[in-house]
């Protein structure tokens, strides 16, 4: 990756991750997060993204590996397809919601 590429995810990553380290930790222990996502009995695929991301947000960004880069352009991906599947109604306790939030983006919190 090039150094135009990884400012560029690094900026796209910043825009859709719009939870704070601390806001998704909290999060990330709560029941209504590990209640949603893909898991073979174990952990969530989304809830262990967001662990990640919350590493990814404490790295300075000189520091940040290409693996995390990585990582960045997946949740990118998924924040934008999922945004794109947005349910009709009330958003505000659904596993819509809380799988976007498990990979970092609460869909009603205003910008």
């Amino acid at each position: 990756m090039d150094a135009d590429e990884n400012q560029e995810t690094y900026s796209d990553f910043m825009d859709c991750v719009n939870m704070q380290p601390q806001e998704l930790e909290d999060w990330l222990d709560t029941e209504k997060s590990k209640s949603v996502g893909d898991s073979d009995g174990g952990e969530s695929t989304g809830h262990r993204s967001g662990r990640r991301i919350v590493t990814i947000k404490r790295t300075k960004k000189d520091d940040l590996t290409n693996d995390q880069y990585d990582h960045m352009k997946k949740v990118i991906g998924y924040i934008h397809r999922h945004l794109a599947q947005r349910p009709d109604g009330d958003i505000e306790d659904s596993d819509w919601r809380y799988s976007l939030k498990n990979w970092g983006h609460d869909p009603v919190k205003s910008d």
